[in-house]
């Protein structure tokens, strides 16, 4: 407020020449101009076009009288601002302040602009780096009973889960960090990748190598992997998103595990009995209506839920087992000690061996079950089981494939055998 009664005066200085012995010291080095003894008051002065300068002093002074207490007191700390309307002689100004010794305006708006470019500049510079942290480290992961009910599934995963992060770009960039999922989203990711590199070049193989019936029967199960392992990908991947989604993809998940084992009968039943062609009928058609089956009890809402883990892997592995009818009906007719037969039931063995084991490392939890906490992140059950899945599917995939050359190259089929 000093400030401001120092521009005015200054403005008016040239016309109020009588005014110009009378000065006061009001600290700080700062002059105040005060008129001298028997000059008339400010308000005791009629404004007229006469004594502009006059009129000019006496609006300033009802601007200070109706300003408030705060403004005051910043006047007498010395923390005042200039009023917006007031007008600014910085040429006065700065006259009297290098006659006071306080230095030039110029310095001083020039540091001042220098601060608020460097207040700016490290405003930038932090909202960089917080827009990075965000990017990075938008969520941290939690403890087990931290996490909503719906996505509390293995408490003998104690900590390193992820929260609800209700975004698909969220759960999308999750598969580059480190928690309990990891190990499921990349192990099912990384299959699904092999399977769509093997389908391509098994696929892009000359006629003369590769049939075209047998790329059809072969594309069958690839395509069962491929959305086996894809729908297990996104399941693992975006369960966290919401309930919903969770239990959407929870569907998905299971309908994929149904298709991939319908895929996986239709190879070997067509080559098991490339001759017999009732038999692969009426085995492809029961094949199908368990798939179908399962997929109708997987679409069940209650079917995911914790409590009837023993449930699904139960139902899944029963789906499996019924393959060992047809296996039976094989060994007869081509004969057990045939080696052939017996080569391609060896690898069915070892297949259905390695998706047995990986249903009862899912259903029984081990070996977190026995090191409560110690297998958050790594060498989990879940995790376990999607490795042996890989492993039972590339095994099945080399055994139909070694029966498929040995029945390419046979010859014809006997017209007799037809109905057997």
């Amino acid at each position: 407020m000093a400030t401001l009664s120092t521009v005015s005066w200054s403005v008016s200085m040239r016309e109020m020449s009588d005014y110009e012995e009378g000065v006061e010291m009001i600290g700080d080095g700062i002059r105040h101009r005060v008129p001298p003894a028997g000059a008339p008051d400010a308000d005791s002065l009629s404004l007229n076009s006469e004594a502009p300068a006059l009129h000019e002093v006496k609006v300033h002074k009802k601007l200070l009288e109706n300003d408030n207490a705060s403004d005051l007191v910043e006047e007498e700390r010395g923390t005042g601002c200039p009023l917006p309307s007031t007008p600014v002689d910085f040429v006065s100004l700065e006259r009297e302040m290098l006659q006071s010794g306080v230095g030039e305006v110029g310095d001083n708006i020039d540091s001042t602009e220098d601060r608020a470019q460097n207040e700016n500049m490290s405003y930038k510079a932090w909202s960089c780096k917080a827009a990075k942290a965000a990017w990075t480290a938008s969520w941290n992961v939690c403890h087990f009973h931290h996490l909503p009910q719906w996505l509390q599934d293995n408490d003998f995963l104690h900590s390193g889960h992820r929260p609800p992060l209700n975004s698909f770009n969220a759960c999308f960039k999750s598969i580059f960090r480190i928690h309990t999922e990891t190990g499921n989203i990349w192990t099912h990711l990384l299959g699904c990748i092999a399977f769509m590199g093997t389908m391509t070049y098994f696929l892009t193989r000359p006629p003369y190598e590769t049939k075209p019936d047998d790329k059809i029967v072969f594309s069958m199960y690839f395509i069962g992997a491929i959305i086996c392992l894809g729908c297990s990908f996104a399941f693992h991947t975006l369960h966290c998103h919401s309930e919903n989604i969770g239990k959407l993809f929870s569907k998905l998940d299971y309908c994929g595990i149904a298709i991939l084992i319908m895929g996986s009968f239709v190879p070997w039943l067509y080559y098991g009995f490339y001759c017999h062609f009732y038999p692969k009928i009426i085995y492809m058609s029961m094949v199908m209506a368990l798939g179908i089956m399962a997929m109708i009890v997987s679409l069940g809402d209650k079917f995911s839920s914790p409590s009837l883990r023993s449930v699904r892997a139960g139902v899944f592995a029963a789906f499996g087992l019924s393959g060992i009818i047809p296996a039976i009906h094989y060994g007869y007719t081509e004969g057990w000690f045939n080696k052939v037969a017996q080569a391609y039931l060896g690898w069915l063995l070892l297949m259905g061996v390695l998706y047995i084991l990986g249903a009862l490392f899912y259903a029984m939890r081990v070996p977190e079950r026995f090191f409560p906490g110690k297998c958050d992140i790594w060498f989990q059950s879940h995790q376990i089981f999607h490795v042996l899945v890989i492993a039972a599917a590339f095994v099945h995939y080399h055994g139909v494939s070694e029966m498929a050359v040995y029945r390419t190259t046979m010859g014809e089929c006997r017209a007799q055998s037809a109905i057997y």
